[in-house]
């Protein structure tokens, strides 16, 4: 962060990053230092970055929430609920044109999050890819992403679950930059609450 110093000189309790994955790995490790606690909406964060900020955090404490959208928080909770009584699922993943990263941090917690709740998933019929790459990647098993970049959009997420006879659809829409604000001042005003790391919203929303 530019002349991050002056955080520390003017006594701020909570530093909020939405950068790009090596800025923030910087910014993370300068605010464990300083004793400031952190907000992060960066994503691209590695189980090693998440060891790393586990054992840095010990002064202060740090949040990571690769989505700020509360609808997006429930989105997630609801698949994961879902999960154990569908065969089958996939998840897609819609976002502007300048986002560099895919899939999305949004769609592989889903899909971790999904597996988690059930090892039971079909077994994928494909046996030829006319186009390589058409049948997206597979996030967690069972589980595949797809990722659209376009013009437009903010950031959308749809989770697509099926079984004999039924499906369901969960999706969450983002038209607007503004619906990550209240996440992000529901995180700066509980993160003191929060010691060591805290990844996603779930705990601060109840969940």
């Amino acid at each position: 962060m530019p002349d991050a110093d002056v955080l520390a000189r003017e006594r701020a309790d909570v530093a909020v990053d939405f950068t790009e994955i090596d800025a923030a790995r910087a910014n993370t490790r300068w605010c464990a230092e300083h004793g400031v606690h952190a907000v992060v909406g960066t994503t691209g964060f590695t189980q090693a970055d998440y060891d790393d900020l586990r054992s840095v955090f010990t002064q202060s404490n740090c949040l990571i929430a690769p989505n700020f959208a509360i609808g997006a928080v429930l989105m997630m909770r609801m698949a994961e609920m879902a999960a154990p009584y569908f065969d089958t699922a996939e998840i897609i993943e819609l976002h502007h044109d300048q986002k560099t990263d895919a899939p999305s941090g949004t769609a592989m917690l889903t899909a971790a999050r999904m597996a988690a709740a059930s090892d039971q998933w079909g077994r994928d019929p494909t046996r030829t890819e006319i186009v390589p790459g058409a049948r997206g990647v597979e996030a967690a098993p069972g589980i595949r992403v797809h990722s659209v970049r376009q013009r437009g959009l903010v950031a959308h997420h749809e989770v697509l679950l099926g079984t004999t006879g039924q499906g369901l659809t969960i999706r969450h829409d983002s038209y607007d930059r503004t619906s990550f604000m209240p996440g992000v001042l529901l995180a700066v005003k509980g993160i003191a609450a929060c010691p060591g790391l805290t990844v996603g919203l779930d705990s601060l929303l109840g969940l």
